[in-house]
């Protein structure tokens, strides 16, 4: 267990697709343990493999107190649309707004390899599929029609905002 670099945006790790977890045993157990704490002292919501260099299809997320670690995770049903401020622990200092859907529901393995389920609406449900994303190389960015959508929280114009100071603490 050690907190670990994240992987920063323009690192063509963060682009790999996550590979199939296939032995459920030390190194994805380690790697979990990682996971954990190193979002947790970035801080964040949520980080997946690839965002520490791990191309596997591998990630944890936290939201109010309660650790999903997902292996091998899916989307298996989603409804409705949500926009909402969103971050990212690879691209600091900046935030946008992300239509997302608003609730979903996840099928994955837990670190022992036995099948779970976890459902998510508001800040969790755009947490299982922001790190799921990642999980195929794909970043919040993405959705964006142009990266002058992008915030600027580090500290420049903009930074005053509530609401918007209030999302960086939520990065996932």
């Amino acid at each position: 267990m050690s907190v670990k670099p994240i992987v920063l945006l323009g690192d063509p790790r963060l682009r790999l697709k996550g590979e199939p977890v296939d032995s459920f045993g030390k190194y994805l157990h380690e790697l979990l343990d990682d996971l954990a704490d190193t979002m947790r002292h970035a801080p964040g919501v949520g980080l997946a493999a690839p965002q520490l260099g791990e191309p596997v299809r591998a990630c944890v997320i936290e939201v109010e107190g309660e650790l999903h670690e997902l292996v091998n995770p899916a989307i298996v049903r989603s409804t409705g649309d949500d926009r909402d401020l969103e971050g990212c622990l690879s691209i600091p200092g900046y935030v946008a707004y992300v239509t997302r859907r608003e609730r979903v529901w996840v099928v994955a393995q837990n670190r022992a390899g036995r099948r779970i389920k976890v459902a998510g609406s508001g800040l969790l449900g755009r947490a299982l599929q922001h790190e799921l994303d990642h999980l195929d190389g794909k970043l919040y960015i993405d959705y964006l029609d142009s990266m002058d959508e992008l915030i600027d929280v580090s500290g420049g114009e903009g930074a005053d905002d509530e609401e918007i100071r209030e999302a960086t603490t939520a990065l996932a």
